[in-house]
């Protein structure tokens, strides 16, 4: 049995020495050591050997498959080794080529914005309100004081769908079915607030708007953001304090505001807002007409008929409201002067800002 065993292992050891991958290894051990393996085998035979015979040839059966294993263990490490070096031979890492650089992404322009914003109106003591982009034209139109003949409700302007619901909550007696349209503004977010909580209310209502209209200035879908500030004792001053302190953070502390009267549905009095050209510092320029001053937002004291129509009373509640694009307020800021660059997705003129 010796002899046998000695055979076997040098069998072996050539073999696993002539494999040339994993699989060829894998044959060999089944050969040796499977069911009907040589080296199993032996095992089998133990029952022939005499009974004093049997421990030593036991031991060498047991020392022959450790043997055997361990030329397994080194086979596999020398194919594992041939293979890395037909890789390194294959594919050469030049290691003095520089490395290359790790794009980093960034938010977009118009994300920038809309966090500051946030985070300025949030110093200022506002919180954030939502509502749903498909509103009823309840709140989109009639509780904000908008006629039935205004231009605002022409299908040219606004996103109109077929669908028609219930009535929602707050609709007067004998409402019935309402249109739905994609929200033109924020606005009925600030309805919808003052419909839902008691004053004081204090708000501001960022997110997407959407109109029928496409050219350099104008977009299909925009951003928005509405300011709403109902309290009693509440009057311009707090609004144009509260106008310039916005104007100054978002744009630099040398930025002037100045109201304009102007006509608004839901607000009276109503003011355009101006600022100061940021890019020209007010001196004038082809930007701004060579004005110095920029129209940024509209404005203006809540009318009466809508805390009316929410339900509180205008004898002792006031309050004021204005809205701007966030988009343009990002155009003007960076002195972009197509709003279509901020949709477009152009990595060069994203990388600019």
């Amino acid at each position: 049995m010796i002899e046998q065993i000695e055979k076997l292992l040098g069998q072996a050891r050539s073999e696993l020495a002539s494999a040339a991958d994993e699989k060829q290894i894998e044959a060999v051990r089944v050969k040796y050591l499977g069911k009907s393996g040589s080296l199993s085998g032996l095992r089998k035979a133990m029952g022939s050997v005499p009974a004093q015979e049997r421990p030593r040839m036991g031991k060498l059966v047991t020392d022959a498959i450790a043997q055997f294993e361990g030329l397994l263990e080194e086979a596999r490490k020398n194919v594992s080794r041939k293979s890395l070096e037909a890789d390194l031979q294959r594919e050469k890492l030049d290691v003095t080529l520089p490395g290359r650089r790790l794009e980093r992404g960034r938010r977009h322009v118009v994300s920038q914005a809309f966090d500051d914003i946030i985070e300025i109106f949030a110093r200022l003591g506002f919180h954030v309100a939502d509502g749903p982009e498909i509103e009823w034209d309840l709140y989109n139109f009639e509780k904000l004081g908008f006629p039935s003949d205004h231009p605002a409700r022409d299908m040219q302007d606004t996103f109109f769908l077929e669908t028609r619901l219930p009535p929602p909550p707050g609709s007067p007696p004998g409402t019935h079915g309402q249109q739905l349209l994609l929200r033109t503004h924020t606005s009925p977010v600030q309805v919808r607030e003052m419909i839902s909580h008691p004053p004081p209310v204090r708000i501001i209502a960022p997110g997407k708007v959407y109109r029928s209209d496409s050219d350099i200035t104008h977009t299909p879908m925009f951003h928005q953001v509405e300011c709403l500030h109902v309290e009693e004792g509440i009057s311009m001053a707090h609004l144009r304090g509260t106008l310039d302190a916005f104007a100054k953070a978002f744009f630099g502390p040398q930025v002037k505001t100045r109201l304009r009267p102007s006509y608004f549905p839901f607000t009276e009095p109503s003011a355009e807002v101006d600022i100061s050209h940021p890019l020209c510092d007010g001196k004038g320029c082809r930007v701004c007409k060579f004005s110095g001053w920029l129209e940024v937002l509209g404005s203006g004291m809540v009318n009466p008929d809508v805390l009316e129509g929410v339900g509180y009373d205008p004898e002792k509640y006031t309050g004021y409201a204005f809205g701007a694009g966030i988009d343009r307020l990002a155009m003007l800021r960076h002195g972009i002067d197509d709003l279509r660059s901020l949709f477009e997705n152009d990595v060069r003129f994203l990388e600019q800002l």
